[in-house]
């Protein structure tokens, strides 16, 4: 049956091949976002390990982790708390490089760790109102030390560049966590605390406790927290479900509609079928099966035109400076079987109405 199948689809190739596009297309989407999707997750592993971090400390019930602000006082409670070892704030100033829309320049405590821990790789270490720079974000917009660097339009000198291994790091700058907060406005305020926990203590009890002691606090420990937490990882969570049911019902209509012309324009081959005594049910799993054909090839011109557009999409929204996408195998065979199920959706219609076509009737037209 398979090479039968096979056969009528090739004969009409230029149907069958605009059918497949349509397919192709939804499938691509869903790929792309899924791709979208783990990529911000995995990214987020970064973001929650600042400085090389057990967790961050966050203000709850925000859209998006970057727009926390907490009062630098929480600080000083962390470090009495009996499962920190440290605790260092970060305010995070985003969308103030404009020769580099991605870079995050990170204000913190000279002091702390997460500046203590950055290794320096040219220049000296900032002090008053200097700046250093990541060497990703340097070797982009061509910085060495002393050259200058404009946040939020002022202007600062470059003391040096560092490298930490962290890519939000390393694509950013770092300036005094008292500078940071004047330009900004948000004196006494920082986004998030890095801490680093005691000896013995595991991030779960450590959670319970900085919670206890901090209400209306968020604390994340691992990738997955962080992008659950964010608006960005819902919105498209939600949008592939959306384009899933999409997919499914306009490649489900197509499918149908080539389908059933075929069965129209073939009554007297499928009834030559019956007469030759092919079962109803065979004939109908000939159709079906011809529905499914078609699906699997658009899904996979699907899944390729998917690989190559998740790049395109992440180059497009201005996140491909620190988010790569991940083609995972899940990710593809959720792409495929969303195309399988096209083809077998859509080729239900049609066989049913062969079940329903008299043979002799069918014959007449042939």
């Amino acid at each position: 049956m398979l090479g039968l199948i096979i056969t009528n689809l090739s004969r009409r190739r230029g149907r069958t091949i605009l059918t497949a596009f349509g397919v192709a297309v939804g499938v691509a989407t869903i790929v792309a976002l899924l791709a979208l999707s783990t990529g911000l997750t995995q990214t987020a592993a970064g973001f929650v390990h600042l400085g090389g971090s057990d967790l961050g400390v966050f203000q709850a019930g925000v859209e998006d982790p970057t727009t926390s602000l907490l009062p630098t006082a929480v600080v000083g409670r962390l470090q009495r708390n009996s499962d920190v070892a440290a605790a260092t704030p970060l305010l995070l100033i985003v969308d103030s490089v404009k020769s580099s829309s991605s870079a995050i320049v990170f204000g913190a405590d000279l002091h702390g760790f997460f500046a203590q821990r950055l290794v320096l790789v040219a220049g000296q270490p900032s002090s008053g109102t200097q700046v250093m720079v990541g060497d990703r974000l340097a070797s982009q917009i061509k910085l060495a030390p002393g050259g200058t660097l404009v946040v939020g339009g002022h202007r600062f000198v470059v003391s040096g560049i560092y490298r930490s291994g962290i890519l939000y790091e390393d694509l950013g700058a770092v300036l005094p966590l008292a500078v940071a907060q004047r330009i900004t406005g948000r004196q006494g305020e920082t986004t998030t605390v890095a801490v680093e926990l005691a000896a013995g203590i595991g991030p779960e009890q450590a959670k319970r406790s900085i919670q206890t002691e901090l209400p209306g606090t968020l604390v994340i420990a691992d990738a997955g927290e962080a992008a659950r937490a964010g608006a960005n990882e819902v919105l498209i969570h939600n949008a592939t479900l959306v384009i899933i049911v999409i997919a499914l019902i306009i490649g489900a209509i197509s499918v149908t509609n080539t389908m059933a012309m075929a069965v129209l324009e073939r009554q007297g081959e499928l009834a030559l079928l019956s007469a030759m005594g092919w079962s109803p049910q065979r004939v109908a799993t000939l159709v079906v099966g011809e529905g499914i054909g078609v699906s699997v090839l658009g899904a996979a011109i699907g899944l390729l035109l998917g690989v190559i557009g998740s790049q395109l999409l992440v180059d497009a929204i201005g996140v491909g400076a620190y988010v790569s996408p991940s083609i995972t195998a899940w990710g593809l065979g959720r792409g495929l079987l969303v195309g399988v199920s096209i083809g077998v959706l859509g080729g239900l219609y049609p066989a049913w109405r062969v079940t329903r076509m008299p043979p002799l009737k069918g014959l007449a037209r042939a």
